[in-house]
């Protein structure tokens, strides 16, 4: 088994529970690392953040290392009281909230071409078995466009006019690109702000929410390679 993990700027968070990764080299320019364990490898991609680069560097994982899974967890903010600090989150669906052809298409504001609804689903396989392991997993619809969400009126008209519990800048362009190459993926996310947080509030909360997803992440994925 062969995942790969897709990394915007939580690299301490791996460096800490993975001592022992191995940079490989790279001569696109990316930063990749491997990890090997005895019923699977994986590959992880520093791609730093927003919907472009986490989409070319999707495609890198699987085009060069022919992974079988995309693996991505990491911080979000917070859309509703609910999403707290350090809550962990199972991503149910996506919103690309940013995506907007309806001036000249017969689209919603947020649905891409190509897809009836304005949300994309991830792997239910995945899903379900991301919630046999850990069953307290909040499964919740992530809004995901380029943008730094910061202040609580911002984050509560993203949540009243797409549904959203959490956001961030790269689940789009990760879905996208695995749906395009018949890749499954599998998202866990950490609130990193909450709902009356900004940008103070991330970073002083983004090594240790990192840290906890990187956790929960790793034992389904161990789960996963037993099966």
């Amino acid at each position: 088994m062969r995942y790969g993990f897709i990394v915007a700027i939580e690299m301490d968070a791996i460096f800490e529970h993975y001592g022992n990764c191995r940079e490989l080299e790279s001569p696109q320019g990316f930063r990749v690392f491997l990890v090997e364990r005895d019923l699977y490898e994986i590959y992880i991609l520093q791609a730093g953040m927003g919907e472009i680069a986490a989409a070319a560097g999707v495609q890198y994982l699987i085009t060069k290392y022919d992974v079988n899974i995309i693996v991505n967890f990491g911080v979000v903010g917070g859309l509703t009281a609910d999403m707290k600090k350090h809550k962990v989150c199972l991503v149910d669906r996506v919103v690309h909230y940013k995506y907007d052809c309806s001036e000249f298409m017969d689209l919603a504001v947020g649905q891409v071409d190509g897809h009836d609804s304005i949300f994309l689903p991830l792997d239910e396989n995945l899903k379900k078995a991301a919630l046999s392991v850990m069953e307290d997993l909040s499964p919740v619809t992530c809004c995901s466009g380029d943008k730094f969400v910061a202040t609580e009126e911002e984050k509560k008209h993203i949540h009243d006019t797409f549904e959203g519990d959490i956001c961030d800048m790269e689940s789009a362009g990760i879905v996208l690109t695995c749906e395009a190459n018949g890749v499954p993926v599998l998202m866990l996310k950490a609130v990193s702000d909450g709902l009356a947080d900004g940008a103070e509030g991330f970073y002083n909360e983004l090594k240790k929410a990192s840290l906890m997803c990187l956790i929960a992440t790793d034992t389904i994925m161990e789960h996963l390679s037993k099966a």
